[in-house]
């Protein structure tokens, strides 16, 4: 079993209700859904952040491509599936 921890957060009432009857019918634990859900948006948030830093690094890297070059790359493509449609 994976390590774990207690944590107390506070949650209005009707929150609460939600997650009672979303436990009730999916028979798993309050405990079990909302460590699921804590989890997912960590993992979301993260990527962004990550993605972001990403994205800083790249820029002072001077790993870039201008908007015009951006632009052209995507009419190109555009116009390659409209072709590819007639």
């Amino acid at each position: 079993m994976p390590d774990s921890t207690t944590m107390t957060i506070r949650l209005s009432s009707d929150l609460k209700d939600k997650l009672d009857r979303l436990a009730q019918g999916t028979r798993r634990s309050k405990s079990f859904l909302a460590a699921e859900a804590v989890s997912a948006y960590v993992d979301r948030e993260v990527g962004i952040i990550e993605g972001i830093w990403q994205g800083l690094a790249d820029g002072e890297a001077g790993r870039t491509v201008s908007h015009e070059e951006a632009m052209a790359e995507i009419d190109a493509m555009l116009d390659a599936i409209e072709a590819g449609k007639a």
